[in-house]
């Protein structure tokens, strides 16, 4: 089916055609050379967490989500939101993206418009830093940033994205949080490689939640291939997920939390019905320990959301005791938390600094 209607008989439509391949696992398996970009969704190396995993007796294992094409999980969720937007009819060839994002979403979306003829347009709130605000602009998206308002009030950075969409032809706004085309990009990619890669054996996979998609997608394709397997929830401080799944409850666990991109003060669409088994609240000094022990041990330079990953996998599998197989991701690089996370005085500042081993403070900076 012609997805882009007659008046797209251009080179940029044959392009788009060509983007619109499923990435799904039984495509691109076997293929030793990408499509472009697109093509660079999906099917990341499964990574050995070495140390925690000799020291558990357990397989901690993680996809390597740097290793997509725009360096993060996201860029799954933002190929399957374009191509959702493009098979429901509200986007055609050299059409607009809108989105509201303080992050990897946008990053990966502002990609994926490079590659398959889009304009990329960004609301974001204005807390954000200087760096993302660049990065999105050197990848051509149109960035505004506004006020820090709640979900519920109109002004919000994300009903504003809406409204803009709403306003000019030929956009869409993606609306990451609540459009089940995230949760199905993992249903249909992250679920489907974790149990090949494990050769069906994972018993657990434990993630950190924004939108809702990996954990609800990954969770609902696995709980399909095997009940017993554990889908557990790591909820950064400050987010009421802990708090809804533990006791049924919208409440915030307290403090703010380092962590970016993670934690919801709602329950989103995608989150709706996971199958979470549990949920573990880790602290930001366990997350942030966690991340820079991985640099230490194993040269994994992340953020602190991996960090939250990787720590609720170590404790599930201390909890769960040896030989058994635990799957989390490892979100990004730390390359876009540098200025803050790698930083001495906002570690002091957050107090978290002297809750450090003394050995981490050699990869801090000033």
């Amino acid at each position: 089916m012609n997805l882009l209607g007659p008046m797209y008989r251009s080179k940029s439509s044959s392009m788009l055609q060509k983007c619109l391949q499923n990435v799904s696992s039984s495509q691109y398996s076997s293929q030793i050379i990408r499509q472009g970009l697109v093509g660079m969704v999906g099917n990341t190396p499964m990574v050995r967490i070495n140390k925690i995993s000799d020291e558990t007796g357990c397989e901690i294992l993680a996809k390597a989500e740097q290793c997509n094409g725009g360096g993060s999980v996201k860029d799954r969720a933002a190929y399957f939101l374009i191509k959702d937007a493009l098979k429901k009819g509200q986007l055609s060839a050299g059409g607009t993206v809108v989105e509201g994002t303080a992050g990897n979403t946008g990053i990966g979306l502002a990609h994926m418009c490079l590659a398959m003829g889009f304009k990329c347009v960004i609301y974001m709130p204005n807390n954000q830093s200087k760096e993302k605000i660049d990065m999105l602009q050197t990848l051509g998206a149109i960035v505004h940033p506004v006020p820090v308002v709640p979900w519920d009030d109109p002004n919000n950075y994300n009903h504003q994205a809406r409204r803009y969409a709403e306003s000019i032809s030929n956009a869409c706004w993606t609306n990451q949080f609540d459009n089940r085309a995230n949760k199905q990009a993992h249903v249909e990619t992250t679920g489907p490689e974790i149990w090949r890669e494990t050769e069906g054996k994972v018993d657990a996979v434990t993630f950190g939640s924004g939108t809702g998609g990996t954990i609800s997608g990954v969770g609902s394709f696995l709980k399909e291939k095997n009940s017993k397997i554990r889908v557990v929830l790591a909820d950064p401080q400050g987010s009421v997920l802990y708090n809804y799944f533990k006791h049924g409850k919208l409440e915030r666990t307290p403090g703010n939390s380092i962590t970016e991109g993670i934690g919801q003060g709602r329950v989103t669409e995608n989150m709706k019905d996971a199958p979470v088994d549990d949920a573990r609240a880790v602290m930001d000094v366990d997350a942030v320990n966690m991340t820079f022990q991985l640099l230490h041990e194993e040269g994994l330079f992340v953020g602190a959301t991996t960090g939250l990953n990787v720590f609720s996998a170590y404790e599930l599998a201390k909890e769960m005791g040896p030989g058994h197989t635990i799957v989390t991701c490892l979100c990004d690089t730390g390359h876009k938390y540098y200025a803050r996370l790698f930083n001495r005085n906002v570690l002091r500042e957050m107090e978290l600094l002297d809750k450090m081993p003394e050995i981490y403070h050699q990869y801090l900076h000033d």
